[in-house]
């Protein structure tokens, strides 16, 4: 069963999944960083790359966007056998200066626009409608006797070139409800196509959502055991959204606790340890986590488990419980790409395939798409892991300017929104102001790109925030609660003792 934490109450918002007590991913929201996974625009084509199959299209963004020929619905409703289709040119469905409705299915990574397509799909609680998919696909964790019926009766429910996907929810469900969801969803799309036409081109139609409304796209509320949120009007928005579904209700928790809720369940520490180099294995052994510009590189060793008296027994369980690890650690840190995992080396081959079928097995829990290539006679494994986000590290770690760029710490960000949570825990108290002393680089942060984030505390909490630039890197302590006068002779006093030491 799974357990949704959502830490919102904050700038940033963060989620946690936890599945049997463990926590599985992690999401975090930031003003700044303008997710567009799942946004719809009407977009132009800037480009047609015949070459690549290819074209690029404005939709008003920084960096164009970048649609392949497989991703047009005209390509996909073109009635020819495979073979004589995939030889078509991408300039026989679109051209230069076209107008294109497009949904992102990629965000923008480095230098690289998101990847776009035109087979827009709307996510609801039972189905995925796919206005233009002509395509009907049933869940394969329902059992075959139930599937072929499903489909036939989806299939009745379409219109003209529209598709459907029925969620594994559905298996046991009256149709009536199944189809009230089709009609809301084939609503939605209408009112989308309405949006579209007032929107100048290029321009963003519709937001895919935050990160609370991705989380119950992709889980089921029968998978859910509760949802945990620390932000009243979160609690609302649940509430209002499972109002027909009296038992969904009652999963919605308030959590009203002074401390941070993300501190107080425990989630903070599994982010600090999903920042470390090192994950210990429960055996003893270790894995070693180490991120290159190309690819990711996961090594394992035996470390402090020395097993028995058989070597090969030894290498072959630790193996086992590193694949297993392993497959954790790349959903919980969202590493993506290319991903090279350096067992420990075994002579028999039925171990080798076994740990193959363990790393196979546990990548089975991951929703991100994965693809195993095997393992070399040097007991290297390469394996890949699609890209949809930027990875935990990406987000809350900088590269470390002391060491010239070969190590990375937490971000000035990163711990600016970390002081904002001491603060907030701070919220009901009867004094009149607040002393809090950052990192340099956290403290110059807030006066430059930061300033919003400053604006927002001062409108937010009653009392007044005065910021120290401190001495340490990494420490951010509350020096000061108390009156007004008092906190700003603190201030100007902790200012010329650190003056004075600097």
């Amino acid at each position: 069963m799974i357990d949704i934490l959502l830490n919102t109450s904050t700038t940033e918002r963060r989620a946690a999944l936890r599945e049997n007590g463990r926590v599985t991913e992690i999401f975090v929201e930031r003003p700044d960083e303008n997710r567009i996974a799942g946004n719809i625009y009407k977009g132009r084509v800037k480009d047609v790359l015949p070459g690549m199959q290819a074209a690029f299209v404005d939709i008003g963004r920084e960096k164009n966007g970048f649609l392949y020929r497989d991703e047009l619905i005209g390509y996909k409703q073109k009635q020819e056998p495979l073979e004589e289709k995939e030889k078509r040119s991408i300039s026989e469905f679109i051209t230069e200066g076209q107008t294109v409705l497009v949904q992102v299915l990629k965000e923008e990574f480095g230098k690289k626009g998101a990847r776009l397509t035109e087979n827009v799909s709307l996510s609801g609680k039972y189905t995925v409608y796919l206005p233009d998919g002509g395509y009907t696909g049933i869940s394969k964790k329902m059992k075959e006797e139930n599937r072929e019926g499903w489909r036939t009766w989806a299939e009745s429910q379409l219109r003209e070139e529209e598709g459907v996907i029925i969620r594994t929810v559905c298996e046991h469900l009256d149709v009536d409800i199944v189809a009230a969801d089709i009609d809301y969803l084939r609503a939605d799309w209408k009112e989308i196509l309405t949006l579209a036409a007032k929107t100048h081109t290029p321009g963003l139609v519709v937001h895919g959502g935050g990160i609370v409304e991705q989380l119950l796209r992709d889980y089921s509320m029968d998978d859910i055991h509760q949802i945990t949120a620390d932000y009243f009007p979160a609690v609302q928005q649940l509430k209002r959204m499972f109002r027909f579904e009296e038992k969904d209700t009652k999963k919605v928790v308030h959590y009203q606790g002074r401390e941070n809720l993300f501190s107080a369940e425990g989630i903070e520490k599994e982010m600090e340890r999903a920042l470390k180099p090192n994950v210990w294995l429960k055996n003893g052994g270790f894995l070693v986590i180490e991120k290159t510009e190309a690819l990711t590189v996961i090594d394992v060793n035996t470390g402090r488990y020395t097993g028995g008296s058989d070597l090969m027994e030894t290498v072959r369980r630790t193996n086992l419980e590193a694949a297993a690890e392993t497959a954790a650690q790349l959903r919980l840190r969202d590493i993506s790409g290319m991903v090279v995992i350096d067992f420990i080396d075994m002579k028999n081959d039925s171990h080798k395939e076994e740990v193959i079928q363990e790393l196979k097995k546990a990548l089975k829990h991951d929703r991100t798409t994965t693809n195993v290539a095997g393992m070399s006679p040097l007991g290297l494994v390469e394996m890949t892991r699609k890209k949809v986000r930027r990875g935990v590290e990406d987000l809350l770690l900088e590269t470390c300017s002391g060491c010239r760029g070969t190590g990375r710490r937490i971000s000035a960000e990163t711990l600016a929104y970390q002081a904002e949570r001491y603060i907030h825990e701070c919220r009901d108290m009867e004094s009149d102001a607040l002393v809090i002393e950052l990192p340099k680089r956290v403290y110059d942060w807030l006066q430059t790109d930061g300033s919003f984030l400053l604006d927002t505390w001062r409108a937010r909490y009653a009392f007044a925030i005065f910021t120290i630039s401190g001495l340490s890197d990494r420490d951010i302590v509350i020096r000061y609660t108390g009156s007004k006068t008092e906190a700003r002779r603190r201030k100007e006093v902790l200012e010329k003792q650190h003056e004075a030491r600097d």
